[in-house]
């Protein structure tokens, strides 16, 4: 996971396998090029402390593995190369190593190596052939063993090096100030006179003849076989300080420098392990408690919703054919198309005579992929704005839940509400809630206690069974907007609007039934009115008066992200808070890559326009087009919602139950009035159920 944090210089976690960026205020060269190296340590980089496996100055081990990680960024990702040979040029240009007006033949040969392999296609770094066997050693490094070995040669170089460096500086400074008998540092001749200045001095530095390396009569060969043992007398550009590399530090704080520690810090936030089995209400729970409400009724306060319930089933029944017939053709031609044909190895009797001109005398077998292994989860929207449009949105919700039964596709129905009865309380009367459906850490988005998801309808369920729940929602639905002598069972009134909860929810819910009933592909359908407030998410805070850090909740700004550890993807939470949603769609469309998430908006006639702004953007060609569409059919479809296929569908439209009906004394205008209407109703219909299945077959 990549974050990007007020911070001065990047870092990765080995062990949460978080990259750590700063914000840097650069060119976008410069940008990947430095993302892209910070990545081959998150990828190449072991997870040990290597600290104690060498007794070297860690930057000596920085310079070869950073040799050894962009190589194998290289090796890996084709393209690369250019962003590290365009990102190094501007640090060149820009003097990111603080080169200007230094000698670097004079610079410690870790120095000389680290430009050479950041910079060395736009400046001169000289190496002695002793050191280029070192350079090579470090350019062949594979393994991160291979680093500390490398490191290792590096470091006791630079080291005798500056042992010798030392010495000479000693030596000039011993002569200059007239030198004292008997010292240490004072060079002795082949005479044992020390007066004859510059006469057989051992750390005289001299350019070998050709063919000849540092260090005087020393053995060729054996110079190569162990590089890291430094020549009698120093190479050219020996300097510098032994235990550190000044072209790093040079250039980490000029990428400290880069860094933008202003503005607020980025949050990363994530969707929470929750115990789903401590949100959902099952539906032989609801139905006690429908029961304890209603069985005191007598059955004729039912009698309105009951008979409008029975109309309803019985008119429904063509929608419901066609969908069935649709779903059946394009699930035919999909099989169709997906068919393949092989050879079984059984030589077809029926084709033997052809053997003098026909090559293939097999049988051949057809296989079909199966189209009927599909599931739909619908997510039904149970707050307080639904209030008028409910019952027609049930309608429409019992027309897809009568296709699944017909054509055997399992399924599941959720209602989201804050209003259902979550705590219970103990013998002391003191409050137990049932939800603590996750462990609160920070950092995650926050569910409340009183969310809860209700099943009411399950495919699991018999037809009988079934029926009678759809029965029971459908009186509820209809006191919402009806005056009804019968009260709301506990904890099913309307609430708010807890859409984005019920969205971290099918985390969960979309693999378990997927895996429960074995399918390959499933489909949530959502059924809403409107957008819902934005999620907040648990933040530790160390508060003065309180020893141990207070977890509060926060609220999601423009500088927060969702991050998925398992997709590895961060989603910007910078948007207007109606997209909110948008981006936990986003994330889970990624999840789960075969499901589609499919929207269904009920809209009132005055809604429609602002909707359609909202999602296709104000004085638009597009939102004339699709209020166009609106205004014909009273129904259309939207893209680029979040949603694989958004559906906004007229309350009115649905309202209406499509029947061709009449007075007996209807005069002709009457009879043609209806029959228009009748068909203009089944073509809205048809054409929303038609884009509907296509989307599910």
């Amino acid at each position: 996971m990549v974050e990007h944090k007020k911070v001065e210089t990047a870092c990765f976690n080995v062990h949460t396998r978080v990259l750590t960026l700063p914000m840097w205020e650069a060119s976008s060269g410069v940008f990947d090029m430095l993302v892209g190296h910070e990545v081959g340590h998150a990828l190449y980089t072991p997870d040990r402390n290597w600290l104690t496996e060498v007794k070297i100055p860690p930057q000596f081990v920085n310079v070869v593995e950073d040799v050894r990680i962009e190589k194998l960024m290289k090796r890996r990702y084709m393209g690369i190369a250019k962003t590290f040979y365009r990102g190094y040029q501007e640090l060149s240009d820009k003097d990111f190593f603080d080169l200007d007006g230094e000698d670097i033949s004079e610079f410690s040969l870790a120095d000389r190596a680290n430009l050479y392999f950041k910079i060395g296609n736009f400046i001169d770094v000289p190496f002695s052939q002793v050191e280029m066997e070192i350079i090579n050693q470090i350019e062949s490094c594979e393994s991160f063993d291979d680093v500390l070995s490398a490191a290792e040669v590096l470091y006791n170089f630079c080291n005798r090096q500056d042992q010798v460096k030392t010495n000479i500086d000693n030596l000039d400074a011993n002569q200059q100030s007239g030198g004292q008998e008997g010292s240490d540092m004072t060079p002795q001749n082949d005479q044992g006179d020390s007066s004859d200045e510059g006469e057989g001095n051992d750390f005289e530095s001299e350019e070998p003849e050709e063919g000849e390396s540092y260090g005087g009569t020393a053995d060729k060969d054996q110079q190569q076989d162990n590089p890291a043992d430094p020549p009698n007398t120093p190479p050219s550009g020996a300097g510098g300080v032994s235990d550190t590399v000044k072209t790093m530090d040079s250039l980490e704080q000029a990428l400290k420098d880069l860094a933008s520690m202003e503005g607020s810090e980025n949050v990363y936030l994530e969707v929470p392990d929750l115990d789903i089995d401590k949100i959902v209400v099952p539906m032989n729970e609801i139905q006690e408690t429908m029961n304890s409400s209603w069985d005191d009724y007598e059955d004729n306060i039912f009698e309105i919703p009951d008979g409008l319930y029975t109309k309803f089933k019985r008119s429904a029944q063509k929608e419901v054919n066609y969908l069935v017939k649709e779903f059946e053709c394009r699930k035919s031609a999909n099989s169709y198309a997906r068919a393949t044909t092989s050879r079984t190895g059984v030589l077809d009797c029926s084709k033997l005579h052809t053997y003098k001109y026909n090559e293939d005398l097999f049988k051949k077998v057809t296989t079909l992929a199966d189209g009927k292994n599909h599931g739909l989860v619908f997510v039904l929207d149970w707050s307080g704005s639904m209030q008028y449009v409910m019952e027609d949105t049930i309608k429409q919700l019992y027309n897809l839940i009568w296709f699944c039964r017909k054509v055997n596709i399992p399924f599941d129905v959720y209602a989201f509400t804050s209003e259902y009865p979550r705590v219970s309380y103990d013998e002391d009367g003191k409050a137990i809630i049932k939800h603590d459906c996750y462990e609160r850490k920070h950092g995650l988005l926050g569910i409340p206690e009183w969310f809860s998801l209700m099943n009411l309808f399950t495919s699991k369920c018999n037809a009988k069974e079934l029926d009678f729940q759809m029965k029971r929602i459908y009186r509820l639905a209809y006191s919402f907007s009806h005056y009804a002598t019968y009260r709301y069972p506990t904890g099913m009134g309307l609430s708010g609007t807890p859409l984005n909860e019920a969205l971290m929810c099918l985390h969960k819910i979309i693999p378990n039934f997927k895996n429960q009933h074995k399918l390959q592909k499933v489909q949530c359908v959502i059924l809403t009115d409107g957008e819902a407030a934005p999620l907040k998410y648990h933040r530790e805070v160390q508060r003065p008066w309180d020893e141990d850090p207070y977890l509060g909740i926060g609220t999601i700004g423009p500088n927060a992200f969702l991050r998925d550890r398992k997709l590895g993807t961060t989603y910007s939470f910078d948007c207007e808070w109606y997209d909110f949603t948008k981006v936990l769609l986003k994330n889970l469309k990624d999840k789960f890559q075969d499901t589609n998430f499919i929207g269904m908006r009920v809209l009132e006639s005055r809604d429609a326009g602002s909707f359609i702004r909202r999602y296709c953007g104000y004085f638009t060609p597009k939102v004339d087009k699709v209020m166009s569409v609106w205004k014909k059919n009273k129904a259309f479809s939207l893209t680029e919602t979040g949603y694989d296929k958004y559906f906004g569908i007229s309350a009115t439209a649905l309202a209406n139950d499509a029947e061709f009906e009449v007075k007996e004394d209807a005069t002709k205008s009457q009879i043609k009035s209806a029959f228009k209407k009748s068909l203009a109703s089944k073509k809205m219909n048809k054409k929303i159920l038609g884009e509907f299945v296509e989307l599910i077959a």
